[in-house]
Order: C-alpha cells, then sequence, then structure tokens
C-alpha cells in the first residue's frame, strides 16, 4: 500500500555538502535516488512533502511516487536522516523499484478485539514479542499493518507469524519456523520480552 504519498522533486545541479546546505536554506531536503540498474541522481524534494510522509508512520515501508517534469517513477525510501536538536529531515535516500518487484520491508503488527480475549479479560498481559515482521513483498502489495487477532486467546496461548494473515505472494524473510509474534500471559511474567537470538559464534583466534 502506497499510502498515496507523492514527491516532487528536481534535480540537485549542485552535489556535496555545500548543495545539499543550499536546498535546506532554500527550505528543500536534499536526496538521492538510486537502484534499478541506473545511476544516482541529486535530488532536491519538497519538505513539506516529506514531513507528511513522515507522518503517516510507514515512511520507510510504503512505496511513494516521485514526480519530475511530469514522469512518475514508483520508489521506496530507503533511510532519512533528521536534524539531532530540530528533528527535521535533513536528507532522504530513494530506491527506484517496479510494481512487481519483491522488496523487503518491515511491517507494524496492529492487535485487534483485545476486548474479546478470554486471558486478557482474567487480568493477563499482552506479551508483545515483535511489534513488526520483516516481509519479501511485492511493491504493489505491501500491507499498512499486519492484522493479529486476540479474540479468544487465553493464558498461555500465542499468535503465530501462521495466524496472521498475508498478502498473496508475500512471505516473512524468516523461513526457518513458525515464530511467535505475542502471547497471553500472567501478570507475574515480564510484560514485554523478545524472542530468543539465536547464539553466536566466537571468533577464532589468530
Amino acid at each position: 500500500m502506497s499510502n498515496n504519498i507523492v514527491f516532487n522533486v528536481t534535480v540537485r545541479e549542485r552535489t556535496g555538502k555545500g548543495g545539499s546546505r543550499e536546498a535546506r536554506r532554500n527550505g528543500l531536503v536534499p536526496g538521492v535516488l538510486y537502484g534499478g540498474g541506473q545511476d544516482p541522481v541529486a535530488i532536491n524534494l519538497q519538505k513539506n512533502e516529506v514531513i507528511k510522509a513522515i507522518n503517516t508512520g510507514q515512511f520507510l515501508s510504503s512505496t511513494a511516487t516521485l514526480v519530475h517534469d511530469g514522469k512518475k517513477q514508483l520508489v521506496i525510501p530507503q533511510s532519512i536522516q533528521m536534524h539531532p536538536v530540530t528533528d527535521q529531515p535533513q536528507h532522504v535516500d530513494l530506491f527506484r523499484v517496479k510494481q512487481d518487484q519483491i522488496i523487503t520491508v518491515e511491517v507494524a503488527v496492529q492487535f485487534v478485539n483485545e476486548d474479546d480475549s478470554i486471558g486478557l479479560k482474567k487480568g493477563a498481559a499482552l506479551n508483545i514479542v515483535r511489534h513488526a515482521v520483516e516481509l519479501n513483498v511485492r511493491a504493489d502489495a505491501i500491507p499498512s499493518t499486519l492484522e493479529a487477532d486476540l479474540a479468544g486467546l487465553d493464558i498461555g496461548d500465542n499468535i503465530k507469524i501462521s495466524d496472521i494473515k498475508l498478502p498473496d505472494g508475500a512471505e516473512p524473510t524468516i523461513t526457518d519456523r513458525d515464530f511467535t509474534i505475542a502471547s497471553i500471559v500472567g501478570r507475574g511474567i515480564a510484560a514485554e520480552t523478545t524472542e530468543e537470538e539465536p547464539e553466536t559464534e566466537e571468533p577464532e583466534e589468530s
């Protein structure tokens, strides 16, 4: 889902730090467009459009339409730098994609029907293991959220990735197990944990 994000851009003739500073002085956000088998292009974005995209809450997990001289290009934001004091956007990287291209994005999990959970009615807690799931999905089929249904779940019940409906053709990047998204636990257990990470081998001494 693209959320109808549109970036009207111009090509930035002056590159480097000087060009970026000039863009910011003019109320623009410098960026770079790359990928798609083409050379990178330095661009300037409209600051208000970047802020609007950030405020959707899905800036890095949604495709957007880039418009330049009337021509449109489907892109996905790859990264954004924010000013550490003013919290204003400072630089954006955009990646060219095609509608049927499989890309990797992180999609937030939305928990629904909490009032219909047997365990939560008893005073149990929702233990969220993953607030988001990384998916391989078509660029034109990115969901805004993944819905985790809590209806009927009692203490000790889990929500696995297999319990969540994914878009056709989409799959999680973790494929070796049916991993846990959340569980209903008694109040004596920590309200929020993360899955145990697999042990990593220590590097051999030379």
